[in-house]
C-alpha cells in the first residue's frame, strides 16, 4: 500500500556560518582565542520529539576486506536482504574508501571554471602564522593532498590565499580550509538552479523503500579547469600549492556539483533518484533511490549503479544507508 510522507521539519543551518567566523577572527589575528559562539553548539535540526531512524545492521562487500561494510536496513524481510546485499557486492567498486581510490570525474564531462573579474585587483594574502599543533595539522593535511593527487606545488602566483582550520565536532580533529573569501569576491554567482527542498521531500510520498547516499569527497571528483588550477593557491608553512581538485570553499561549487549530477541522471531524477547538494547546508545524504515497492528496489539501485560506474563516481560507504522505509534527509524525516 502506498505511503504518505509524513514530514518533521528541521531548521537550516550554514555550516559555513562557523568557517566564516574563524576566518575573520584569523585575519584579525585572533586564531587563538573566541570560542564558536553557542548558536553552533547545538544542532537546531534536532527534535526530541522527532521519530528515530531504524536500526541498520552491517553487511560485509568482500570476504578479503572485512572492514568494508556498508549499512542496510535490519527490518527487512530475509529475501529481500539477500537480494540486496548480492546486489551492493557485485557493485563494490562504486565505493572507496581513501581518496587514493577516487579516479575523478573525466574532464570531457564536467570540470570547475572560475569566472574571474579582470577589473578586480589581484589578491596575495599576507602568511598567517598558527601555533604548534595547528601547523602540525595543516603539514599532515598537505601532505595528504599531495600523495592522492588533489594540490600541487606552485611557484609564483598571481593569487595567493590563506588556510583556516576547523575542528571537527565527531573527533576533535582539525579540518583544513583555504579561506577562498578574496578569489570569491571577483567571480559572478553561478544561477544553475538547484532543486527545492521541500519538492524533494514530498517527491518520497508512496515509496516503500529509500537508500541515501553520500559521494566521496564530493566536490573533490571534479578536476578544476586546468587555466584555473593556479587561481587556487594558497600559502603554508610547506610552501605554496593549488588545486587540482574543486577544492571546498569556493563560490560556485555547488552549482557545478548541481549540474553534474542533473547530467549524469538526467534518465533517473524523479523517478527513481533525487539529488541534492548546497554547499551552505551541513546535510550529510546528497543522493536519494527510491522505490514503489520493496521488490523492485535492487533493481532501482543497480540502475543507478551503472551510472556511477560508467562516470566512475565514487561513493562513500560510510555515509550510505540502503534499503530503508524511513530516515532524515535534508533535515527532514522521510516516512
Amino acid at each position: 500500500m502506498a505511503r504518505r510522507a509524513n514530514l518533521s521539519v528541521y531548521k537550516d543551518r550554514e555550516v559555513h556560518q562557523v568557517c566564516a567566523v574563524l576566518a575573520e577572527q584569523a585575519t584579525k589575528g585572533l586564531e587563538e582565542q573566541a570560542e564558536t559562539p553557542k548558536e553552533f553548539e547545538l544542532d537546531p535540526r534536532e527534535e526530541p520529539e522527532a521519530k528515530k531512524d531504524e536500526p541498520m545492521e552491517e553487511v560485509m562487500l568482500d570476504p578479503k576486506e572485512l572492514s568494508r561494510t556498508v549499512k542496510i536496513g535490519a527490518n527487512l524481510s530475509e529475501h529481500i536482504k539477500a537480494e540486496l546485499t548480492a546486489m551492493l557486492r557485485d557493485y563494490k567498486d562504486v565505493f572507496v574508501w581513501s581518496h587514493e581510490d577516487m579516479p575523478g570525474i573525466d574532464t570531457k564531462v564536467i570540470s570547475h571554471y572560475l569566472s574571474v573579474n579582470p577589473e578586480f585587483r589581484l589578491v596575495v594574502q599576507k602568511r598567517r602564522l598558527f601555533n604548534p599543533e595547528r601547523s602540525t595539522a595543516i603539514k599532515k593535511e598537505v601532505e595528504k593532498l599531495l600523495s592522492t593527487g588533489s594540490i600541487r606545488e606552485f611557484k609564483y602566483p598571481e593569487w595567493v590565499a590563506n588556510v583556516v582550520l576547523v575542528k571537527k565536532k565527531q573527533n576533535n580533529q582539525w579540518r583544513m580550509c583555504v579561506d577562498f573569501t578574496d578569489l570569491n569576491n571577483t567571480c559572478p554567482k553561478d544561477s544553475f538552479p538547484l532543486p527545492r527542498i521541500d519538492q524533494l521531500v514530498n517527491a518520497t510520498a508512496g515509496h516503500e523503500l529509500v537508500s541515501f547516499m553520500d559521494s566521496y569527497s564530493r566536490y573533490n571528483q571534479i578536476r578544476m579547469n586546468k587555466a584555473d588550477e593556479e587561481r587556487t593557491a594558497f600559502t603554508t608553512d610547506q610552501g605554496l600549492y593549488c588545486y587540482k581538485v574543486m577544492p571546498f570553499g569556493l563560490k560556485n561549487a555547488a552549482a557545478t556539483y548541481q549540474r553534474l549530477v542533473n547530467k549524469i541522471f538526467a534518465r533517473q531524477i524523479g523517478r527513481n533518484i533525487e539529488v541534492y547538494v548546497d554547499d551552505m547546508l551541513t546535510y550529510v545524504d546528497d543522493m536519494l533511490t527510491k522505490s514503489v515497492t520493496a521488490e523492485k528496489h535492487s533493481e532501482d539501485l543497480k540502475e543507478i549503479f551503472n551510472v556511477l560506474r560508467k562516470y566512475k563516481m565514487k561513493l562513500n560507504p560510510n555515509k550510505c544507508v540502503f534499503g530503508v522505509s524511513s530516515r532524515r534527509f535534508l533535515g527532514f524525516q522521510v516516512y
